[in-house]
């Protein structure tokens, strides 16, 4: 077997970071020293690594000279200690407020994963892979975000299976602890949030017969030139922390793992000391 080196191309202070997060979970749980595989800082290293490039976990594992198991197991942890870090929505809610932002973006994607057996009925009636998503054609996950207007992410949401519409997402995991704020703060989101209520935003819809009028169609393309730079939130971190473009585990997992994508990128832009 070959082994070759390769540049993990994190900023060192993310990677002490990290590390340090590590160290105070094992703390936590009373971890004795001599007894881990790996140090904090080669599991960060680790944790990393599989992050930025989401390569196979077995062979990354080998790399670092743990088996399959543990490679999951400390991936799992590092997970788990990043996400922790991650806002809670009313955080997220009130840090954006305390610093005069003048609007939130509002926005949801569909993370793909591995297929899960999980059935739910369907409003015909018929049984349904709960996880598929009939826009992505595929299995995934429902993320919801705010993003603040220079489209830096702010908060993330749990993971909804897949068939879940953004709206339906919304009105259960992101409106009711926003509605206190909108009158100050409004958010922005694309037609997908339309009845969405007082305080969101979205474009008007062209009538089934006729064209829009000057003002709606002005309406719209300033929304839209003040809501595309926070769309760009998923994709700063999918194109950053590969992990998150495809999910090869249970969709359950999805959110902790996009919440820890958050913290990442949150740190690397100076926003979590």
């Amino acid at each position: 077997m070959l082994s070759y080196r390769v540049i993990l191309d994190v900023p060192l202070p993310l990677a002490l970071f990290v590390s340090k997060l590590l160290a105070d979970h094992r703390r936590e749980i009373g971890t004795r020293n001599g007894t881990r595989a790996l140090t904090c800082w080669k599991q960060a290293l680790f944790a990393l690594a599989w992050f930025r490039d989401r390569p196979d976990i077995r062979r990354l594992g080998q790399g670092f000279g743990i088996s399959q198991a543990t490679a999951y197991r400390y991936k799992d942890e590092a997970v788990e200690v990043l996400a922790a870090k991650a806002p809670t929505l009313r955080e997220a809610l009130d840090r954006a407020a305390e610093q005069g932002l003048p609007y939130l973006i509002l926005d949801g994607t569909l993370i793909s994963s591995d297929r899960c057996a999980d059935k739910k009925t369907s409003r015909k009636g018929r049984q349904i892979d709960t996880w598929y998503s009939g826009k992505a054609h595929e299995a995934a996950g429902n993320v919801q975000a705010l993003a603040a207007p220079r489209g830096i992410p702010l908060w993330v949401s749990d993971v909804l299976p897949g068939s879940t519409h953004d709206l339906t997402a919304a009105r259960e995991l992101v409106l009711p602890q926003a509605r206190p704020y909108l009158g100050k703060l409004p958010v922005l989101a694309d037609s997908g949030y339309e009845g969405a209520g007082a305080g969101v935003h979205v474009p008007v819809k062209r009538p089934a017969r006729g064209e829009l009028d000057i003002d709606a169609k002005t309406r719209n393309a300033l929304l839209r030139s003040l809501r595309y730079q926070g769309e760009r939130g998923f994709a700063l971190m999918s194109q950053r922390w590969r992990a998150i473009q495809h999910v090869s585990l249970s969709p359950t997992t999805i959110g902790d793992i996009v919440k820890a994508a958050l913290v990442l990128t949150q740190f690397e832009h100076k926003m979590i000391d």
